[in-house]
């Protein structure tokens, strides 16, 4: 197949796209990624990239086209100015272009406006699109602070309908998105289907074991609002007492900053920001982890998400101590790989961490969490069934 892959985000950003392209590539066919001027997540068009330098590029047998980009940098101005910046200049590239394909699959996170280009190029060259939703718009803007039922939402809540309705198929990477994109944007339930995220190749081989006499905590991400850091950083100076237990922040985002200043101000040694690291990077962190940290915050909507790092979480073997709302809860329990408390609960948290140093030799959290990760989340299932759909869209196979 010639795969037409759209989404605002790709290599060297922190996002798996590039390794399920690089796998279509691996399987033999044939694919091409339109994206953005490299500039998440802090904002800062990356070095090399300036200037219209590098907008044509070949990475692992995929083409590579960045199309203009105004960079994110801080505020809702920029914020906005860059995601409809994008989302212009590839619609303008999917109605001029020239290039064929035989199918076109957008990998939508956020902002929902990244996908208006491989809806355009599905209209004009009369090609089926293939959505793969991973964040809930306009959900996502509540979320950050947006008022529902404001103007502002009343206009994105339109904007994201029309891209939802306007894709001929939604896959999900959370079950519980169908019935927001059901019921607030009327997508057909035909039209929807469950495809969760897989961890890289890198998280599922066996990890090497790192000797220490710490209590290494380990959250990995991105460090925003709706990643809930307070929820963590509170539970850490209830702790402080320990001095055997290290809390390992890894990553960075709009709130890294002020996420440091709190720290700084309560004087907490125990926590350590280690920053954004390349993916390649990220095992020996992973390694050095005793457990690790997810939080979401108390919201809704984002209840109804699983993040990524769940996935990878649970393909490195590695119990994970929760404060998040909804699915996520369900999966861990369900995996039995570590402790779950409601969201912002940070007093939950700190008795989570407790539990988890009283009893982590008598269950077996981690092997809990490998085994349910093969069962569930595979890449060569999920692989499968991503190159399945592309094909029915293709004609190539009828629906199963």
């Amino acid at each position: 197949m010639q795969i037409l892959v759209v989404c605002q985000h790709y290599w060297p950003e922190p996002y798996r796209l590039p390794d399920i392209c690089e796998e279509l590539v691996r399987r033999g066919h044939t694919v091409r990624v339109i994206t953005d001027v490299p500039n998440y997540p802090m904002g800062v068009t990356y070095p090399g990239y300036e200037k219209g330098r590098q907008r044509e590029q070949q990475r692992n047998g995929v083409s590579i086209h960045r199309c203009f980009t105004i960079p994110r940098k801080t505020g809702v101005v920029f914020r906005f100015l860059n995601y409809y910046s994008f989302a212009i200049s590839s619609t303008l590239w999917a109605r001029c272009t020239n290039e064929k394909y035989d199918v076109v699959f957008t990998n939508q996170t956020s902002p929902v406006m990244m996908s208006c280009a491989a809806i355009a190029y599905g209209r004009k060259y009369r090609k089926k699109v293939i959505m793969y939703v991973q964040d809930l718009w306009p959900a996502c803007l509540q979320a950050g602070g947006i008022r529902k039922d404001s103007l502002i939402d009343h206009i994105f809540h339109w904007v994201s309908g029309r891209v939802y309705r306007g894709a001929d198929r939604l896959l999900t990477s959370s079950k519980g998105f169908r019935q927001y994109l059901e019921e607030e944007h009327r997508v057909p339930p035909e039209k929807i289907e469950y495809m969760p995220q897989y961890a890289e190749d890198m998280f599922t081989h066996k990890l090497e074991k790192v000797e220490h006499d710490d209590v290494n905590l380990v959250f990995a991400g991105n460090v925003g609002v709706a990643q809930s850091i307070d929820t963590i950083l509170m539970a850490a100076d209830a702790l402080q007492g320990n001095p055997r237990i290290k809390w390992h922040i890894v990553g960075d985002g709009v709130d890294l900053a002020r996420c440091k200043k709190w720290i700084k101000a309560k004087g907490l040694d125990c926590v350590t920001f280690h920053g954004r690291k390349p993916l390649e990077e990220m095992s020996r962190y992973y390694a050095m982890a005793d457990a690790m940290l997810l939080t979401l915050m108390d919201d809704a909507d984002i209840s109804r998400t699983l993040p990524g790092k769940v996935q990878t979480y649970m393909a490195a073997g590695k119990p994970i101590l929760c404060a998040a709302n909804g699915e996520v809860q369900d999966v861990i329990y369900e995996a039995n790989c570590g402790y779950a408390v409601n969201a912002g609960d940070w007093q939950g948290l700190t008795e989570s961490v407790k539990r988890f140093l009283e009893q982590r030799n008598s269950v077996p959290f981690g092997e809990n969490a490998r085994k349910y990760y093969e069962s569930h989340f595979d890449k060569g299932r999920m692989i499968d069934k991503l190159e399945h759909e592309l094909e029915v869209a293709c004609g190539d196979l009828a629906a199963v």
